[in-house]
């Protein structure tokens, strides 16, 4: 039996004992070719007998016999613990694996990691299937220019994961972006942000209220303590993010207004930087007008549009990047 073939009928043999109930009356052998097919497996009724005959050999199931028609079942005590996924399961895994090997503790990875294999296992032996095909025609492609990831300690984030299952303090060595020598911390981690390819680990340091940013590859050592976090009173993790923290700004709103190119006014009328945005057209030239944060991410976002936009206010925004590009092009000079 070519290696495929061979695959298959293993996968729809676990599928099978998976499925059997734990005691009689059973399930016919009509009931789980049907069950079959409507995971993928096109079988036919007698195939699926060849199957339960074969397996009742190995596996503690029995033909329940007494009355017609005859049904399938596990025998007492004997049933086996079949963790398994389904299809679309597999098809979801595979997809999220990349995603969740950035956000979860390796303990929670090692957990899953049989599920990972069990997922790429099942996909290999159904690939004619439309849905085993999903994870080749599918990628997620970030907007922004593609960053190699920062390299980051796998005992430091070790021990950011076990800090934070725990709620417990992280004694930390930290070197600052602008700093020649790290700093010895005692943080209050509270929560874990993925931003593009760069961790970052949310906390509060010593006994001050104001959580701060520490980007995980900067971390230089973390040693888990026997002390309890203390969260900032009414800390989420979501009203954090919605503040404009990972925007690396202020959290305060301002009302942008910009001249914007029509290319460009198409581009914000389809992907909207707020849900508070209008685009007028006047004679011709587009008016943003959109309640956004005041931040780094904004001001970057602005300059990476150059000739496409021309603040009109706030002021302040305006002179800072009329400040920025004018520096930029005598650089050029």
């Amino acid at each position: 039996m070519p290696k495929s073939s061979l695959q298959l009928a293993l996968a729809r043999q676990w599928e099978l004992l998976k499925k059997l109930p734990p005691r009689g009356p059973g399930l016919t052998a009509s009931q789980i070719t049907a069950w079959l097919k409507e995971q993928g497996y096109l079988v036919s009724k007698r195939t699926v007998e060849r199957d339960l005959i074969e397996l009742s050999a190995t596996f503690g199931i029995v033909c329940n016999d007494k009355s017609r028609p005859y049904g399938w079942h596990w025998m007492p005590g004997k049933q086996c613990d079949f963790t398994s996924i389904d299809l679309t399961d597999a098809v979801s895994l595979v997809v999220a694996e990349s995603i969740l090997s950035k956000l979860l503790p390796a303990t929670m990875l090692d957990a899953l990691k049989p599920k990972f294999e069990l997922a790429k296992t099942k996909l290999a032996a159904m690939e004619n299937h439309r849905y085993a095909r999903w994870t080749e025609k599918v990628r997620y492609v970030a907007a922004a220019i593609n960053l190699i990831p920062p390299k980051v300690d796998g005992n430091v984030l070790a021990a950011v994961h076990e800090a934070l299952l725990q709620d417990v303090q992280l004694k930390i060595r930290y070197l600052s972006p602008n700093s020649k020598k790290a700093k010895e911390l005692t943080v209050h981690p509270l929560s874990l942000i993925q931003r593009g390819a760069t961790p970052y680990l949310a906390a509060t340091a010593h006994d001050y209220p104001d959580v701060r940013l520490y980007a995980v590859h900067r971390i230089r050592r973390a040693e888990i303590t026997n002390l309890k976090v203390v969260p900032p009173k009414g800390y989420t993790t979501d009203q954090y993010i919605d503040a404009g923290a990972m925007e690396f700004g202020g959290g305060a709103s301002i009302q942008l207004k910009a001249w914007v190119t029509i290319e460009l006014a198409i581009y914000l009328a389809e992907t909207p930087l707020s849900m508070k945005q209008t685009i007028q057209s006047k004679k011709g030239r587009f008016l943003l007008t959109a309640e956004v944060k005041d931040s780094w991410q904004l001001h970057w976002w602005i300059l990476s549009q150059g000739e496409g936009i021309t603040i009109v206010s706030p002021a302040h925004l305006r002179d800072g990047i009329h400040k920025t590009l004018k520096t930029a092009a005598a650089k050029y000079t």
